[in-house]
């Protein structure tokens, strides 16, 4: 029977989650177990689930000397320790996106109900009056949003009033250029100049030192007269005084609030006014959202335990699920190809440098670049090594690491990606890019051109280029029983050294290789395992 891996759910997640789960995994089910009792028995396990009350700290890990992974159900990870876990080669994960269209669409809701007045329109006519005139609002059309913060619920705010015809503009910078050209939203620079120039305002980014209290008094005065305000992000991002002074003078029209400084809140003395739409932090309060967020948990554990991409890993770069549709083919692509270099080579690496063309340029690559290095060091380092330490464990062994992105095409190829690996007497080059059905190529080993597929087997024949070759490698493929799917040859110059590049079905042998080193101008030959 086949040795399951472990997880053990501290906290609760939906039944969906938990099934999932338990088609890949022994699952122990232990919601709020004691401290004490987690701590004896966290050895057992490759994985932990976790909300926001079981604390995954340094304590925890090293008892945990199993653990490959550590799940949030949820966005925030203030109780998992990611610099100890990323140290330690832990994958920690939340599910950011399994609330972000919940938290999406509450945010445009409390932009609707300020504009047209339907909460106090709702309270108004439910006590027994009819007095229309009092509900006059404002059309969201033609009118500049601004966004601060362009992340996963930021952008889809974003994409959504675009659709309203509103002019869209946002802050946030540390995100990237492409990020505002992808979602055709004009950049500000400054908090300020955001401010200036918006009708609505909206927040979408997360509680830091940075970020709280980012709109006080100040920012509020460099607002347009009749400015409405959205804060469904965190409490504390706006200053509720200076807030509630700015709505008293009607330099704010109005704000809508899902969340709060305390919480739970009451007696707060912004709910006196009738301009202020509050609800209870229900952001994420969909049925939709916490099916989401089980079933996305177990996905990033499972996949995770699996040596897979795990896009919501928050000690890797965030991927939403849009980007990674786009990027999974190139950081599968990545992978395949860092594996090359050290089943040829066996010289030191000094340097990497990836240079991105074309099309994928304008994508967010930090993903598809830890890929390339960690397939590059696999080989040497076999399972220790994994998307999250992967370029720890470069800087380690002193091997730099550079990725560059030019927006023109290479050689007419809408897309390519080309790898330098530099050693102290060479550099072997590499490049790749994908097919028309999406598909990951190989277009350049060692400086030939060709076009594979690479698949899991491959052999590498270096050869003269003369007559005859071919099929005499072909018929000590045969002697060996070794079947070939496809087969590629690049050369340079006629007459001189050419590759050949094999799909094969197996895995060679060293006795396969002794055999084809002995065919009549064959210079060497290795087998490669991706």
């Amino acid at each position: 029977m086949e040795n399951r891996k472990k997880v053990i759910i501290t906290e609760r997640i939906d039944q969906e989650g938990i099934k999932l789960l338990q088609k890949h995994l022994d699952v122990d089910i232990s919601f709020n177990i004691p401290r004490e009792e987690l701590l004896a028995k966290i050895h057992e396990y490759d994985a932990i689930v976790v909300r926001s009350a079981t604390k995954v700290n340094e304590e925890l890990m090293s008892l945990g000397i199993k653990l490959k992974a550590v799940g949030r159900a949820g966005n925030g990870t203030d109780n998992i320790d990611i610099n100890e876990a990323t140290r330690r080669g832990i994958i920690v994960a939340n599910t950011p996106d399994s609330n972000t269209m919940s938290a999406g669409e509450l945010s445009i809701g409390l932009l609707l109900a300020q504009a047209r007045n339907i909460s106090q329109a709702n309270v108004h006519i439910k006590s027994g009056q009819w007095e229309r005139n009092k509900f006059k609002g404002v059309e969201l059309y033609n009118k500049t949003l601004g966004i601060i913060g362009l992340g996963r619920i930021g952008s889809l705010v974003a994409t959504r009033m675009k659709a309203f015809g509103m002019n869209v503009i946002a802050y946030d910078p540390y995100i990237s250029d492409e990020r505002f050209k992808r979602f055709k939203v004009e950049k500000k620079n400054t908090l300020k100049e955001l401010i200036q120039e918006s009708d609505f305002i909206t927040v979408h980014t997360p509680k830091t030192k940075e970020t709280t209290g980012m709109i006080g008094e100040k920012e509020i005065e460099f607002m347009k007269p009749g400015v409405r305000l959205v804060n469904a992000a965190r409490g504390g991002i706006i200053n509720e005084k200076a807030l509630l002074k700015g709505l008293k003078s009607g330099k704010v029209a109005s704000v809508g609030l899902d969340v709060h400084e305390e919480e739970p809140c009451f007696n707060n003395p912004l709910f006196e006014l009738d301009n202020v739409i509050v609800t209870p932090h229900i952001g994420a309060s969909t049925i939709e959202a916490q099916v989401n967020v089980g079933v996305t948990v177990a996905e990033q554990i499972i996949n995770a335990l699996n040596g897979e991409i795990v896009p919501n890993a928050v000690n890797l770069p965030a991927m939403h699920r849009d980007e990674l549709a786009i990027m999974k083919p190139y950081i599968e692509l990545l992978e395949r190809l860092g594996k090359i270099y050290y089943q040829l080579h066996k010289d030191p690496i000094e340097f990497v440098n990836i240079n991105y063309w074309g099309n994928i340029a304008a994508q967010d690559t930090k993903m598809s670049t830890i890929a390339f290095i960690k397939g590059l060091l696999e080989p040497v380092l076999e399972d220790k090594v994994n998307y999250i330490n992967a370029t720890l464990l470069a800087e380690q062994r002193g091997i730099g690491i550079e990725q560059r992105k030019m927006n023109e095409n290479y050689n007419g190829y809408l897309d390519y990606i080309e790898i330098k690996i530099k050693t102290k007497d060479e550099t072997f080059v590499l490049a790749g890019n994908l097919s028309s059905k999406r598909e990951g190529r190989l277009v350049k080993i060692g400086g030939y051109e060709v076009d594979v597929n690479p698949s899991k087997y491959m052999l590498l024949i270096q050869n003269i280029d003369v007559p005859g070759v071919i099929g005499h490698i072909g018929m000590a493929l045969g002697e060996e029983n070794i079947n070939v799917a496809t087969m590629q040859v690049g050369r340079n110059v006629r007459g001189e050294k050419a590759m050949m590049v094999l799909n094969i079905d197996d895995e060679v042998s060293s006795k396969n290789l002794e055999k084809l080193m002995q065919v009549k101008n064959v210079l060497w030959a290795k087998g490669i395992k991706l």
